[in-house]
């Protein structure tokens, strides 16, 4: 089982997904958060009883470790990295909706502080292609802007709605870094320099991103969605009810492979392995996750991953051991995990039984009606299902019908669609009264994108007397263009008058 190693309560409230860690001196990594009241804390348990004096930076009065940094506006962004590598330490960089500050931590002074027209609503730092220098790249109402330690605009662009997240990964593998771009308009966007190479649509707002290794990065949805790509193919993906408020890459387990850590606002930390999306820890906080970070926060040559919650209490741990083969779960989560195999064994085991009376009830004697209280159905039942294109009438709009229908004079009782992007939640459920059942149902489905979507559908299955059910499970995919239809014939007559001229050039050239 896998223990945090420190656990600190800072007497500061945490902004969500502002934490940053950085060595501001060189050599003393110091945690650094924005407050819900204008301000950056800077905590530095190396240097205790040091206090420092300067126009923005003053004392904390709650912790001696603890120092003050004035923004005087609400703080939208927030990192911490070498801005230029001249110096030799880290600088912090703080947006907010109306400007950029890059802050040298060290000497109490701004190494430049720029106006921002679009706002500061995502931050990242390094270097980008071709871009020698460092760059803090800032996302703002639908402009990236990327300024060096001067101040400089050495990187600007456009993309397609305002951006919620940044991240810096090399996506083609070319040795040079990419900028991954999340916005509001659910795509993922990769910029190589100012060209997009690549583009993904989600079901949702992109609110985090964060590179993994090589071409592979996590993502987290405003639906509390989480999940990884490679490339432009989605690995896999998980959604919880809970939001996902900070993603993190870092090998927990030490197999050589960075896990995804996911803070979530329940207060729940989890990792997990980035081939499969298994969980293989959690841990649990009293309030929401407010940022993932890592580093050698005990400065003893070993690095910790540092998790933060918007009351201010943090916990760092270390990777497992070798000793641990890579179970870093408790006794309780193994027995949980026992115990849902075991409800699955039951599960399979009375369906297996179900299958034996209907063989049984078939050979006795055809099937009516009357057995439906058994919940038996002929076996030769199909599910079959058919798309077409509704042009709409006075009471319903334009949109695609989805038909399914058995295939003898079973009923259909409810039918589940699980689809990406097309219905709140992503799930719609069809229950139709008991009057209107019948052997077919049709579902209108209206396609916000002109994307192919695959519908997976559970059917229930029986007769009208039926209490038990059965299940049928159908994959059916809905085109790219599903909401077009093909135009009829215009009844008007083609023109009778013509024109006559030559031309001197070739066919090819006109």
């Amino acid at each position: 089982m896998l223990l945090p190693v420190f656990t600190l309560k800072l007497r500061h409230k945490i902004s969500p997904r502002m934490v940053a860690i950085g060595r501001y001196d060189g050599t003393h990594p110091c945690l650094a958060a924005a407050t819900q009241t204008g301000k950056v804390f800077i905590h530095n348990p190396h240097t205790r009883n040091q206090h420092v004096s300067a126009s923005r930076v003053f004392q904390s009065p709650l912790e001696s470790d603890v120092s003050l940094l004035s923004i005087n506006q609400a703080v939208s962004c927030l990192t911490a990295g070498v801005l230029n590598p001249e110096l030799g330490y880290d600088a912090l960089l703080v947006g907010t909706q109306t400007n950029l500050l890059a802050y040298d931590v060290y000497n109490n002074s701004d190494l430049f502080y720029r106006e921002v027209a679009d706002g500061a609503n995502a931050i990242v730092l390094g270097t980008l292609g071709d871009i020698s220098s460092p760059l803090a790249i800032i996302g703002g109402n639908c402009a990236l802007q990327g300024f060096n330690h001067e101040g400089s605009d050495l990187f600007w662009t456009v993309t397609g709605d305002n951006v919620n997240s940044l991240a810096l990964c090399d996506f083609d593998g070319d040795g040079k870094k990419e900028l991954l771009v999340g916005s509001e308009d659910f795509d993922i966007r990769v910029f190589k320099e100012d060209e997009i190479v690549a583009e993904m649509t989600e079901t949702e707002i992109v609110t985090s991103l964060c590179p993994m290794y090589g071409s592979r990065f996590g993502y987290a949805l405003s639906n509390g969605t989480v999940g990884v790509y490679d490339k432009t193919s989605r690995y896999w993906r998980i959604k919880s009810k809970n939001h996902a408020m900070s993603i993190h890459a870092f090998d927990l387990n030490s197999d050589g492979v960075n896990e995804l850590i996911t803070g979530w606002s329940n207060g729940k930390v989890d990792a997990r392995s980035d081939r499969t999306g298994e969980v293989i820890f959690k841990d649990n906080f009293s309030s929401a996750i407010a940022g993932v970070v890592e580093g050698d926060y005990r400065m003893d040559g070993h690095i910790q991953l540092i998790c933060c919650s918007v009351d201010g209490e943090i916990r760092g741990y270390l990777p497992g051991t070798a000793e641990m083969r890579g179970n870093l779960m408790d006794t309780s989560a193994e027995q949980d995990l026992i115990r849902e195999l075991s409800q699955k064994k039951q599960n399979l085991l009375l369906e297996l039984r179900n299958y034996e009376e209907n063989a049984k009830a078939e050979l006795a004697s055809p099937l009516n009606e009357a057995d439906g209280h058994r919940g038996i159905i002929p076996a030769n039942t199909r599910l079959h299902t058919t798309l077409s294109v509704s042009l709409g009438n006075e009471t319903q709009t334009a949109h695609t019908e989805l038909r399914i229908s058995t295939s003898n004079d079973t009923i259909i009782r409810a039918v589940l669609i699980f689809a990406e992007g097309i219905f709140t939640g992503e799930s719609h459920v069809v229950h139709p009264s008991i009057h209107n059942l019948s052997s077919s149902i049709c579902i209108p489905i209206v396609p916000p994108k002109d994307v192919p979507v695959d519908l997976h559908l559970k059917a229930f299955v029986g007769y009208r007397s039926s209490t038990q059910f059965h299940v049928f499970e159908s994959t059916r995919q809905l085109p790219r263009f599903s909401m077009y239809a093909l135009t009829s014939l215009d009844p008007a007559s083609e023109p009778i008058s013509y024109v006559n001229f030559t031309i001197a050039e070739r066919a090819q050239r006109q």
